[in-house]
């Protein structure tokens, strides 16, 4: 493990109900990274992402640097499933224990600065809104660390942006190292630092501009994907 690295996996393999789901992985990510992992869907990541938190059985190493504050945003957690659980905004703050002045805090740091929110139900809140309070909630803990899995799935295009531009306003703000799973090339390209193109073994892994050529895409997601080169200024 690299001096500046908070993660290093060797040999990564990951084999659930006979599947081989994961093959030799191998990678580093240094503080202050936004990584991406990229990949068609059944590629391995949202797996990849949990067995690094400790939640599946792997073969190989995983190795994080000590006493690490780790964040996790999964994937799916809608208004839908909330809804199952009647819950407010304040209570879904609640299950780790975080106080009403400190949940204002944080949605406050997300945008959001009504003062009834706290009240209303978290499973009837927009998909926009939504997004935000989770945001809020996994900052809660003052993490070094975040995962995102997808984090605007349901979200429409300009919540979208807002999302994704918040998540880089904490990660320049708060010295932050994410991880983050995404299919949005434009997203990659404007404030990932390095990407890791993954299809049930890594195909490629760098810096974005440097190695997503159509033909890494293509290998990653299989013939047919049509591919447009952006050019971004942060």
């Amino acid at each position: 493990m690299t001096k500046d690295a908070i993660l290093s996996v060797k040999n990564l393999n990951v084999i659930l109900e006979g599947e081989e789901i994961i093959r030799d992985l191998s990678f580093e990510i240094k503080e202050n990274e936004i990584f991406t992992i990229l990949g068609p869907n059944g590629a391995g990541k949202t797996i990849l992402l949990r067995t690094l938190l400790g939640f599946l059985p792997y073969k190989g190493e995983i190795k994080w640097k000590k006493e690490l504050k780790i964040g996790y945003l999964p994937q799916g957690l809608t208004q839908l499933k909330v809804k199952e659980l009647p819950l407010s905004v304040s209570e879904f703050f609640g299950l780790k224990d975080v106080s009403q002045e400190k949940a204002k805090y944080f949605l406050e740091l997300v945008g959001i600065k009504e003062k009834a929110f706290l009240g209303k139900e978290a499973g009837n809140l927009s998909s926009g809104q939504f997004q935000r309070m989770l945001i809020a909630w996994v900052l809660s803990d003052n993490p070094q660390v975040l995962l995102f899995d997808e984090p605007t799935t349901g979200v429409d295009v300009g919540g979208e942006k807002t999302i994704y531009s918040l998540l880089y306003r904490f990660w320049k703000e708060k010295k932050l190292t994410i991880l983050l799973v995404t299919h949005d090339l434009n997203v990659i390209y404007k404030y990932s630092t390095r990407v890791l193109c993954l299809n049930k073994r890594e195909i490629c892994s760098g810096p974005p501009r440097e190695i997503l050529s159509p033909e890494v895409l293509e290998e990653t997601y299989g013939s047919g994907i049509k591919f447009y080169q952006h050019h971004h200024s942060i």
